[in-house]
């Protein structure tokens, strides 16, 4: 009869053995991502990428809130963004026309400021009969503008136009309002789109990401090669203050410049003073104040708020 011994060593290592299988579940098992909060209470936020997505990381720290002085109810500004949405404003059935705009507000591609240049947007393009959306898109130190952020700005497009009759939105015509650093997303996404990808298994995928149309609010970038407009890029609306916004007013005019020489609808409108941010505010009446309704003649023009859909 032979007698099996087990040494202290052999031991250890079979537990670890045991071990190995729980251990690996735990590793493997998917971090669950930090839903962002609505903006508006009640409001319906839709993430841009699903649960374990290649692009995505640290999901499951939530966004940073930061709120209004004097009003703990309105969130002004956030940051910390890693689980990319928007948040849904449909256009009241009785108005809506069936167009749509991303509004991809600014904050130095550190902070969204989402209250004057989101919350206090949406219901006058809603009023306008245009749906709208609040985008959140990743922002520095953890992701470049040009990369992570401008993939987010385009599955934003992707994602509106896979959802365009749930939400009644014509797909041909989505377009995008970006402010300050927002206005660097509406300007890449200007300069870099495709038709989508129509053998990919996601069907968000398979959707356009290229803007019907752009507008550009006090807008501005670290670099970009405005060398190479596209044919095919969408028609710009684009404004500034001049003289004291004096970077963002030189950007935005050699912007208009280059799709200018590239054939493209455009239209600029450089204000003598105003200074930087400011959202859709009458600044005490002077002309800067006066752009958003520049806005709708230029839309109008362009038959963008035109009823196209049977709502």
């Amino acid at each position: 009869m032979l007698h099996h011994s087990i040494t202290p060593a052999l031991r250890s290592l079979l537990f670890l053995m045991l071990l190995a299988p729980l251990s690996w579940a735990q590793d493997s098992a998917p971090t669950v991502p930090a839903e962002p909060v609505p903006l508006f209470k009640g409001a319906k936020v839709v993430t841009l990428w699903p649960a374990g997505h290649p692009t995505l990381k640290n999901v499951d720290q939530k966004e940073v809130l930061i709120f209004a002085e004097g009003n703990p109810e309105r969130i002004q500004k956030l940051n910390n963004v890693h689980n990319p949405s928007i948040e849904l404003h449909l256009a009241p059935p009785e108005k809506a026309n069936g167009a749509a705009v991303i509004i991809a507000v600014g904050g130095g591609n550190k902070n969204l400021g989402v209250g004057n240049e989101g919350m206090d947007v949406y219901p006058w393009l809603n009023d306008l009969g245009i749906s709208a959306f609040i985008l959140r898109y990743r922002l520095a130190p953890h992701y470049r503008s040009d990369i992570e952020a401008l993939a987010d700005t385009q599955r934003a497009f992707r994602t509106i136009r896979a959802h365009a009759k749930e939400w009644g939105v014509d797909p041909k015509r989505v377009g995008i309002m970006g402010f300050s650093a927002g206005g660097e997303q509406a300007a890449w996404a200007s300069l870099r789109f495709d038709e989508g990808n129509p053998k990919a298994e996601d069907p968000i995928e398979r959707e356009s990401c290229r803007p019907d149309f752009s507008v550009l609010i006090y807008a501005g970038w670290n670099k970009m090669d405005l060398s190479s407009v596209p044919k095919n890029a969408p028609p710009i609306f684009v404004t500034s203050a001049g003289v004291d916004d004096a970077f963002h007013a030189r950007q935005s005019v050699e912007f208009y410049s280059a799709f200018f020489e590239a054939k493209i609808p455009s239209e600029l409108h450089i204000y003598g003073h105003g200074g930087h941010g400011g959202g859709i505010s009458s600044r005490k009446g002077i002309p800067f104040g006066t752009w958003p309704m520049r806005f709708v003649e230029w839309a109008k023009d362009l038959q963008l708020m035109e009823r196209t859909l049977q709502q």
